[in-house]
């Protein structure tokens, strides 16, 4: 006879639950039977749990510290926006989204802060000083309409704020904080432009210019399009600001 427990999870790698895959989390399982739970997919009251087959299948008395360490590398394809992992300088790079579309760079985020930097506006600008959002609050909102049309709904950390506009500048940081820690939910909001880093790219970078860019932790991984309006050269690559923002 053997003791070992088998570990069922769903192999989509979203992210959801914090986890790059869901391997790493069946390793985080192995420890704390209490981190299962994060798997939304298999809430008994989820709307598909039904229809939902198990591909992923992890028996505990088999994992390792390698292998934990090899789960922690692998690309995802489809992850939370903190989780996904730059590509080094250097390594073949596939110009193309997720959907088979061509784009010029990666857009990474700053290595010191917590995720992608995103300048934005609630559609409703009141409420900025209604919510009274304060730097360091945790936030969700989706970018509606013209300004980008994204269907998955944002969380992220502020990190600056303009009471007179409303205009908020946010660090995207994925699903697990809001779940852990609580948030202010800003609804609807326009995103006015994007700053960050270019270590990769396929063509001359120019101010003034429009570019297809893919955002290195997009959840997506869909390629968006803007406006290079400031660009600063470094010995790495180039800080930008993106602006006139959109999805396709």
């Amino acid at each position: 006879m053997t003791n070992e427990k088998i570990i069922e999870l769903p192999g989509l790698n979203c992210g959801i639950c914090g986890c790059r895959t869901c391997e790493e989390l069946a390793i985080r399982i192995e420890n704390d039977p209490q981190q299962i739970k994060r798997c939304i997919y298999l809430s008994s009251d989820h709307i598909s749990n039904q229809d939902l087959q198990p591909v992923v299948t992890i028996q505990k008395n088999v994992l390792s510290p390698e292998r934990l360490q090899k789960a922690a590398a692998q690309p995802v394809a489809s992850a939370c926006n903190v989780c996904a992992s730059p590509q080094l300088a250097g390594m073949s790079v596939p110009w193309h989204d997720s959907l088979g579309r061509e784009f010029d760079f990666y857009l990474e985020h700053f290595p010191e802060e917590p995720g992608p930097r995103e300048i934005i506006l609630p559609h409703n600008p009141l409420i900025t000083r209604e919510l009274d959002i304060q730097v360091g609050d945790i936030l969700i909102g989706r970018p509606l309409g013209m300004s980008c049309g994204c269907p998955i709904t944002h969380c992220g950390v502020t990190m600056d704020v303009d009471k007179r506009t409303g205009v908020i500048v946010w660090c995207v940081t994925g699903p697990l904080n809001p779940r852990q820690k609580g948030y202010k939910d800003l609804g609807y909001y326009i995103a006015e432009g994007y700053e960050g880093l270019i270590h990769e790219a396929r063509c001359e970078i120019k101010i003034g210019m429009r570019y297809y860019f893919q955002p290195r932790m997009c959840m997506l991984q869909w390629r968006h399009s803007g406006l290079v309006n400031y660009l600063n050269r470094m010995p790495t690559g180039f800080q930008v600001r993106v602006e006139g923002l959109w999805i396709g």
